[in-house]
């Protein structure tokens, strides 16, 4: 049966947090492997930094030693006292790590019996991290091993599974045969980071960070026409199996983006760079209307992209109107996924948590705010990081990136295996 430890995701993100950013294993539980000293300092001993978390009936305190237990050598500690959010510290030391659970050589500022289950302080101490007594019961200790979010063997897994993204999308073959490239429809509400994803997806096949597709944080947005970006494998290289389509931004406005433009883009009606115009929808007797598009020119998947950010404070009137577009959308037997954008930006995440960011409490309830809302099923929605301020590119974030990709393709071929038999007779 797996020990568990007896913190709260938020709590260990907040102690993650303070003392930098690390990955907490835990090595040690007093009610599972007993209140005794040498247990402890066993189980504990020369395992690198360790953390030592003791629960009071009211607080959460203990000890943390970036240097670890290496057996009779001094080292400088740093106790801490975690109260709701705030975390309280004082230092104390050099000394040996086991004078904190007694020994023979006396230690008046911190003191841990595990035999009596009781934490015992100087006055100094108490006041220092904001103890209500010199001495307090405790009914759990816990000690943690603190390991590097990042290191080496696990960038290396990281830069793999990249690798291995980037090849799978590189050989993709869209279903049947029946077209050459996907074409996927980034649409989402302004300054949602439809734009930088694309800008994101052509930086990891390119090999650096670039903005091909103009980005802005004016609220009225900064893409007014309709954009088909190929993306080409590395600088010059050969186009890859995919096109991303970009349109505006959706405002609550009806004076921008329409509903019968969204359609006609949809079933492919409408060109490359065709400028918006709200007066004049794209329609059959338009200009510039496309009368016979092929199975290429349509849209075979559609992403909804939203900012974490901002996804809590989306106006009544932009629900309804994405809750009518995914309506028609289903009506055309189009197939939609979900882009949750700018992770990153949320409080208590940090890149390491991108590492299985859907683990993180804060990640899992904007994905069920997404569901509640829209109905989009929970499998459907995938967290993203796009590049905003980075200069060079990095793996843990290029693979979500890619992973996010590879199953549009996916998505996309549910669409044409789904398509009736006469739908595929115009193919490319």
């Amino acid at each position: 049966m797996a020990v568990t430890a007896c913190l709260t995701w938020m709590q260990e993100k907040h102690l993650k947090t303070y003392f930098g950013e690390e990955q907490f294993s835990l090595l040690y539980k007093a009610s599972v492997h007993g209140f005794s000293r040498e247990k402890l300092l066993d189980r504990c001993s020369h395992q690198g930094s360790i953390l030592i978390v003791i629960y009071n009936e009211n607080h959460i305190l203990g000890a943390y030693m970036p240097e670890g237990y290496l057996g009779e050598l001094d080292i400088s500690i740093t106790l801490f006292a975690f109260q709701e959010t705030e975390i309280s510290k004082c230092e104390i030391g050099p000394l040996n790590p086991c004078l904190l659970f007694g020994g023979n050589t006396f230690n008046s500022q911190f003191i841990i019996s595990l035999e009596k289950k009781a934490v015992a302080t100087s006055v100094t101490t108490m006041e220092k991290l904001g103890l209500p007594h010199r001495c307090m019961p405790f009914k759990e200790c816990e000690v943690f091993r603190c390991e590097d979010l990042l290191d080496k063997r696990r960038m290396d897994g990281i830069i793999e599974l990249k690798e291995s993204l980037m090849s799978a999308i590189r050989t993709y073959k869209p279903y049947g045969g029946l077209v050459h490239q996907i074409q996927i429809l980034l649409l989402g509400p302004i300054g949602a980071g439809k734009s930088s994803f694309f800008n994101a997806v052509k930086s990891v096949f390119r090999g650096h960070v670039t903005n091909q597709a103009l980005v802005g944080s004016d609220i009225t947005g900064v893409s007014e026409k309709y954009r088909r970006y190929v993306v080409r494998d590395g600088k010059g290289g050969n186009p890859l199996p995919f096109i991303l389509c970009d349109l505006p931004g959706l405002s609550e406005e009806e004076g921008r983006l329409c509903l019968d433009d969204i359609l006609s883009v949809l079933k492919g009606h409408v060109a490359d760079r065709y400028q918006f115009n709200s007066m004049n929808p794209v329609k059959p007797g338009h200009g510039d209307y496309i009368c016979y598009p092929l199975l290429k020119d349509r849209i075979h998947c559609v992403a909804f992209v939203f900012s974490a950010y901002s996804v809590h404070c989306l106006s009544d009137e932009m629900v309804e109107k994405i809750k009518r577009i995914r309506k028609e959308l289903i009506k055309c037997g189009m197939v939609q996924v979900v882009l949750l954008t700018h992770v990153d930006t949320l409080d208590l995440i940090t890149k390491g948590d991108l590492t299985d960011i859907y683990k993180c409490v804060p990640v899992k309830l904007k994905l069920e705010e997404l569901h509640r809302e829209f109905g989009f099923p929970l499998s459907d929605i995938f967290a993203v990081s796009n590049y905003s301020s980075e200069w060079e590119l990095e793996p843990v974030k290029d693979v979500l990136i890619l992973s996010a990709l590879r199953q549009m393709l996916w998505a996309a071929d549910d669409f044409l295996e789904d398509l009736p038999l006469e739908e595929t007779n115009r193919c490319v």
